[in-house]
């Protein structure tokens, strides 16, 4: 059964939106609007990547490679599950992931060396290292993340789609940087939320265009929209941010796109009706509508004491108990938001132009440690082993690349880097990484540097 959407109206016709005057376009013109089109990029049909990006840190151990055969102390808390691909035992609340295997793959030899949540999600987004690495984790690129390379290299989607989306928010280590406020990631929100609408479908106006009166909240909404972004003196970015703006505004398309109560409510239900999996739906609407780059902040589905983030270490958030208690509660969320995902995806034949990568910064210690005073138990962290899955883009499914020793402390097959898996989404995204932007001083600064994509996946 559909839903009627009462989200999608109508966006801002063109002369409606010119009646909101200089005060919302900052004194621009419509000429000077949309100056900046030509630069634009290509708009055809492309692929797209969603990440879904599990900040924390999970543990490798108790989801893609248990090593049943370790020690108590290091060997998953969790019972394995075969699969129909040989090697590929999933942690027994994957099962939706396991009946999927053929569909999917495992890269269980990643590793680096920041061991702190900023810095490992900086190397892992942008395939850069901090130049000082900083243990308080509060530490911010200085270079654009893969979703912000991918606006500047391929531009807008089809209908205008905005080219790099964050849900619910974007990751708060990375920022656009020398690429200009415009190539940072478009903040949707929670699309499980009650009421949900897409901040421009907020400014959706009807046929008699009333709402345009209140140029404050237009400006209010407008602003919600860059609320985040970080100039660092390239104010040249906010003509191009505007002229994204404006046609995002007036575009139906993109509006329909966003537009998540039109899909069936049995389809819904499937994806979980939580953040993640309303997340993944929307995610899927969108890079099927032509986003480039669908960026979930995986980090947990729902509040509350006992949904907590990756980050498995003794006392996370003050929680006490096994942290497997905790893992137990979230693991079939991710499962059920995930397998629907890649079962949504192959279902509709889309497997071809949408990659989904599950990732995070860094995974967990081999052995578990007892916190004192508030008897808990967990992994610390661990940049040195950990594991991605991979479904979708025409790359080799149904296989297990590489492998870490017997208490996955570091790779003996095939490792790779975080720059490595970077080449391949941005193959994928047919963009190449040799190619070079210039940085606030103009020197050329190299998408990434030593980076080869994972062979065995190609």
């Amino acid at each position: 059964m559909h839903k009627n959407s009462v989200d999608c109206q109508g966006p801002l016709a063109r002369r409606e939106f010119m009646q909101v005057g200089a005060l919302a376009l900052g004194g621009l013109t419509l000429s000077q609007v949309m100056a900046g089109r030509a630069a634009s990029g290509n708009r055809s049909k492309r692929t797209s990547v969603i990440m879904l990006y599990q900040h924390g840190g999970a543990s490798q151990f108790e989801t893609y490679d248990l090593k049943p055969d370790a020690p108590t102390a290091i060997r998953s808390q969790f019972a394995p599950i075969a699969t129909k691909v040989p090697g590929m035992d999933l942690c027994e609340h994957f099962p939706l992931q396991a009946a999927l295997a053929d569909k999917l793959s495992i890269v269980r030899s990643l590793h680096h060396d920041m061991s702190s949540h900023s810095d490992g999600g900086i190397i892992v987004l942008t395939g850069k290292r901090p130049l000082v690495a900083d243990p308080t984790s509060q530490s911010k690129s200085d270079h654009p993340d893969f979703g912000s390379v991918a606006s500047k290299s391929l531009g807008p989607g089809p209908n205008v789609m905005p080219p790099y989306v964050a849900l619910p928010r974007k990751p708060y280590m990375t920022r656009p940087a020398y690429l200009g406020l415009h190539h940072g990631a478009f903040e949707v929100g929670d699309p499980s939320a009650k009421g949900f609408r897409a901040p421009h479908a907020g400014l959706a106006v009807g046929q008699d265009g009333k709402k345009l009166a209140d140029r404050r909240s237009l400006l209010k909404q407008l602003d919600r929209i860059r609320h985040t972004a970080d100039l660092r003196g390239n104010l040249a970015g906010t003509d191009e941010f505007r002229d994204l703006a404006f046609e995002m505004l007036t575009s139906p398309e993109s509006a329909r796109a966003f537009d998540i109560s039109s899909e069936p409510d049995t389809l819904r239900d499937r994806y979980g009706r939580n953040l993640w999996g309303q997340s993944c739906l929307l995610a899927r609407r969108l890079a099927q509508a032509g986003s480039a780059v669908i960026n979930i902040y995986f980090n947990t589905p729902r509040t509350g004491p006992e949904f907590t983030n990756w980050d498995d270490h003794p006392g996370n958030a003050g929680r006490e108990g096994h942290f497997a208690k905790f893992m137990k509660i979230r693991l079939p969320y991710m499962d059920q938001a995930l397998g629907t995902l890649i079962d949504d995806i192959f279902e509709k034949g889309l497997q071809e132009q949408i990659l989904v990568v599950v990732v995070g910064e860094f995974g967990r210690t081999p052995v578990m440690r007892y916190g004192v005073p508030n008897r808990s138990y967990g992994r610390d962290h661990w940049p040195q082993a950990y594991s991605a899955l991979l479904a979708g883009g025409t790359l080799r499914m149904g296989q297990v690349v590489g492998a870490t020793n017997s208490k996955s402390e570091y790779p003996t097959q095939s490792p790779y880097r975080p720059q490595d898996l970077l080449a391949t989404v941005y193959r994928h995204l047919g963009i190449d990484h040799a190619q070079a932007f210039s940085d606030f001083q103009g020197r050329p600064v190299h998408i990434l540097g030593d980076a080869r994509p994972i062979a065995e996946l190609i």
